[in-house]
């Protein structure tokens, strides 16, 4: 679609934003723009950004969604996409997440990453590796600013920034050569009772992977990826709803391990 008078991205990432600062969920954006299209939704999400660095935030970095055929399942779409970080998107390793800020929090284990240089357009699995300083264990918290936070569209996604609210990550950063990243055990327990499991290939088959599907994104809206960016490769299962008194805690094999508890 194009925009016009009647579609204006700058209303849009407002009303998003204004949902997220109040804490009250919205209607789906296609619900009334059926014909929203992934590109611009993609500048619903960028104005909204700029609406964050306005009251004062910082880009750290940036997440990638929807890599796994899991979290595919669970939202019944079928495209990696990428959202935004924060400097106020962080929550310290063992700190608290405070539910009566959130709409409808849920949180997912990942892998994370910290480029050292610059990452631009068609990459290589060598190229993200040395351009990569460090790899770390971590976890996301999501929470759409729809309605149902179930079904519904890619743009719709898009546009609220894939969805990010807070992420959490370990405090322990490993070289990204230092062991084979498709072959890593994640296992998140809440409240000390397995809750999710799965393997790190279950992340775009390779976390590395995520990586290079982000370049190519951002190379599509005329993007590079900084040096000195946190990459959250995406979650390597569904997603657990948070509620209050939760301890949530991943452990990944020969990366370590995060806690964060929910109140």
């Amino acid at each position: 679609m194009t925009w016009n008078d009647e579609v204006d991205p700058s209303a849009l990432a407002l009303r998003l934003n204004d949902a997220r600062r109040e804490r009250r969920a919205v209607a789906p954006l296609t619900s009334g723009l059926p014909g929203l299209a992934v590109p611009d939704a993609y500048t619903v999400q960028e104005e909204g950004i700029r609406l964050r660095q306005a009251d004062g935030e910082r880009v750290v970095g940036l997440k990638m969604g929807l890599t796994s055929e899991a979290k595919r399942r669970q939202m019944n779409l079928d495209s990696p996409v990428y959202g935004v970080l924060t400097d106020r998107m962080r929550v310290a390793a063992g700190g608290v997440i405070a539910l009566g800020q959130a709409i409808h929090p849920k949180i997912e284990p990942e892998i994370a990453f910290r480029t050292s240089r610059e990452l631009r357009g068609q990459v290589t699995r060598d190229e993200v590796l040395d351009a990569c300083a460090s790899v770390f264990v971590a976890m996301e918290i999501l929470d759409s600013r729809y309605r149902d936070f179930k079904y519904f569209s890619l743009p719709d996604v898009v546009a609220d920034n894939a969805s990010s609210s807070l992420f959490v990550l370990g405090e322990v950063e490993h070289p990204p050569r230092a062991m084979d990243l498709t072959k890593l055990e994640m296992r998140m327990s809440v409240n000390g009772a397995l809750a999710q499991s799965a393997r790190s290939d279950a992340i775009s088959g390779d976390p590395v992977v995520s990586v290079i599907q982000l370049c190519e994104l951002l190379a599509r809206r005329g993007q590079v990826l900084p040096a000195g960016s946190i990459v959250l490769a995406g979650a390597a299962t569904v997603a657990h709803m948070l509620q209050p008194g939760d301890r949530v805690r991943l452990d990944v094999e020969g990366l370590g391990s995060v806690e964060v508890s929910a109140a």
